[in-house]
């Protein structure tokens, strides 16, 4: 049997919760689409979104053609969204997996008429709107003469509208993107449309609802993994868990004279004789390069450094102050609880200098994701 040297464990009960949680904590009426694109965020694509099918999400939303096509194929029913923008080889996938595609060129329009021609069916499109990102979209003041010859055309259905917000921390310039956003909808006269999906808000930009507001569905991403999203969005305080710990194992344990320098580049002295473990997994698993020297692991409860440069493979931890019981194989946490003591992703990624989005999408595929479901 082939021990696991690290691995992820994934607690699907516990996104059912977030979901239900969620949904709990929206008005009637609003969509709930579930952004599970980058493999859901390096839980797993096929158990989460098997997961968040039985919890009945309205929409999926994925970044490409690929991870829409790895849903599909797991069952139908649920709409698909694809956020990105497709290549043109990609175009027919659209009709052969049943996928909704995002609008934003004239040149996709041209290619989505010659598809529903070759097809004899009306391809179902969400335009995307640059309302002031400066990314995907056609940009929000050059956006009505591609929805005018969108809507004249019987080929194709816009039955959404979207954009993306840049800094949802600044209030002012958010406003404005939505000012801008409003402008294009109003121009599409689509407030009577009742199957029409509006929406630009994630958990991180959302602030209220208003009754009189034409948005009907919020993106939901990392927030369903039980990640919170910062102050300020309407989502923040809820109480959801985090459904994904990584952990790896003690592999060595050695004792290192006074003035030692440690790892690659020597950029770790010893300022005592101290008892090093090794930890059997480094930034080729999903421990960033930067937290060497600033991040904690957790052995048996308890907090210990991690010392020196964290290697491809391998990371060094200062054992010096554990107890003499701590032995080779130990079980190393380092996002994840061990008893009262808790690693939340948010800090080993500030610890590493980058975004939780960025830490989960950085596991690879030497560590094993094992699913659980462990109920409360």
């Amino acid at each position: 049997m082939i021990a696991h040297r690290c691995w992820a464990e994934i607690d699907l009960a516990a996104l059912e919760r977030n979901l239900a949680l969620i949904r709990d904590s929206l008005p009637g009426g609003i969509r709930y689409i579930s952004v599970v694109k980058a493999d859901a965020y390096g839980h797993g694509i096929h158990a989460t979104a098997a997961r968040l099918m039985q919890s009945k999400v309205d929409v999926f939303a994925v970044a490409n053609v690929r991870e829409a096509t790895e849903i599909r194929e797991m069952g139908s029913g649920w709409p698909i969204l694809i956020l990105g923008p497709l290549l043109e080889e990609e175009d027919e996938a659209v009709v052969d997996f049943d996928l909704i595609p995002t609008l934003s060129s004239k040149n996709e329009l041209d290619r989505f008429i010659k598809l529903s021609h070759k097809y004899q069916k009306q391809i179902s499109v969400h335009l995307k709107i640059d309302s002031g990102m400066g990314r995907h979209g056609i940009w929000w003041q050059y956006a009505s003469e591609l929805i005018e010859k969108t809507v004249s055309s019987k080929e194709i259905k816009i039955c959404g509208a979207l954009t993306h917000f840049a800094q949802p921390s600044d209030l002012e310039f958010t406003v404005k993107q939505r000012e801008n956003f409003l402008t294009v909808l109003n121009h599409l006269k689509i407030q009577n449309e009742t199957n029409f999906l509006v929406h630009a808000d994630n958990s991180s930009s959302l602030r209220s609802f208003d009754s009189e507001n034409i948005f009907n569905a919020v993106r939901i991403g990392l927030l369903q993994f039980g990640i919170s999203p910062p102050q300020g969005s309407i989502l923040a305080n809820l109480a959801v868990e985090p459904v994904l710990s990584f952990h790896s194992r003690l592999a060595m344990i050695k004792n290192l004279p006074i003035g030692t320098t440690l790892s690659y580049g020597r950029e770790y002295k010893l300022n005592r004789d101290s008892k090093i473990g090794i930890i059997s997994a480094g930034y080729g698993d999903a421990i960033p390069l930067p937290c060497g020297n600033r991040a904690h692991g957790l052995i048996d409860g308890n907090s210990y450094p991690l010392v020196g440069r964290v290697t491809m493979d391998q990371t060094l931890i200062d054992l010096t102050d554990a107890p003499p019981h701590i032995k080779i194989g130990e079980r190393v946490t380092l996002i994840g609880n061990q008893k009262e003591k808790r690693i939340l992703l948010a800090e080993l990624a500030k610890h590493s200098d980058t975004i939780p989005w960025e830490l989960l999408c950085s596991i690879t595929k030497r560590v094993t994701r094992i699913y659980t479901t462990n109920r409360k």
